[in-house]
Order: structure tokens, then C-alpha cells, then sequence
């Protein structure tokens, strides 16, 4: 059996594991979906052919394993001064604009930058942003998009 395919196994099987797992512990699930795909990500810029395909599936096991890191690390406190900043940084500031977040209890931090503000063809209010979140002095960086509800507040919609 190629590496190729023992790693696109592992792919498969982490994807499926991870929907047991999203009741027991929902931060670290999203932490894992979303470092695996950013590590899909990178590993795509890499090689060529199989060797690409490799890249790719490796990349996604990794990151997989550095999301789940995360996820599992931050706590409630953690998730709720990110949440404040984050709505914070998607009403108040401009585009390129860093807001800042620190758990002073348990030394984790985070950034939020709004990139760029539209309207989508309903007319809805959204936002693309960046967040960093600062682990034991690993750091973890995303990026998605939110949009205005009805009532005020900014959801995440990717």
C-alpha cells in the first residue's frame, strides 16, 4: 500500500471520527476539522502528481492533529473573551484593524482582524476576518467570514 493511500485512509478516517466526537467536545472537533483543512491547504502547494496528493493528505493529518491541539486547550473563559472581541472587532473596526484578546488566567490570547466589509445581494451586512489564537506559544491562524443577524450581533458563516 502506497503512503498515498495509507494517508488518505487516515484522512477518511479522522473525518468520520470527528462526528462522534463533536458532542463530546465540540471546540476541540472544530479546532481538528478546521486545522485539517488548512493543512489540506498547505500541503496542496506542495509537489506535484502523487507527490501532491501525498502533500495534501499529510498536511490534512497534521494540521488535523494541531487543531485538535488547540480546540482542546481553550476553555470556556478562553472562547468567551474571543467571542467579546471578535463581535467587538466585526462592529467597530475598520478593515485592517487588529483587535486583542488575553485569558489573564489561563495566558492564551488572540487577534481579530475584519479584512474587508460587503453587502451580499439580499443586503446583508458581512464581514471577511482573521483570527490568530496563541496556545503555550503555538499560534493558529484562520480566516472566514461573518454576517450580520437580524437581531445585531455577527455570525460566522464560513
Amino acid at each position: 500500500m502506497t503512503i498515498a493511500r495509507i494517508a488518505i485512509a487516515a484522512v477518511v478516517a479522522v473525518s468520520l471520527g470527528a462526528c462522534q466526537s463533536m458532542q463530546d467536545n465540540p471546540k476541540q472537533t472544530g479546532g481538528t476539522l478546521i486545522g485539517a483543512g488548512l493543512g489540506a491547504l498547505a500541503g496542496s502547494q506542495m509537489g506535484s502528481g502523487k507527490g501532491q496528493l501525498a502533500a495534501v493528505a499529510i498536511g490534512a493529518l497534521g494540521g488535523a492533529w494541531l487543531g485538535s491541539e488547540a480546540g482542546k486547550s481553550l476553555d470556556k473563559a478562553d472562547r468567551m473573551y474571543a467571542e467579546r472581541t471578535a463581535q467587538n472587532a466585526l462592529e467597530t473596526s475598520r478593515a485592517g484593524q487588529t483587535s486583542t484578546w488575553r485569558n489573564p488566567d489561563s495566558g492564551h490570547e488572540g487577534t481579530v482582524t475584519p479584512i474587508r466589509t460587503y453587502q451580499t445581494a439580499s443586503n446583508q451586512n458581512c464581514r471577511e476576518y482573521e483570527t490568530t489564537v496563541t496556545i503555550d506559544g503555538r499560534q493558529e491562524r484562520a480566516v472566514g467570514r461573518a454576517c450580520r443577524q437580524a437581531d445585531g450581533t455577527w455570525k460566522i458563516v464560513q
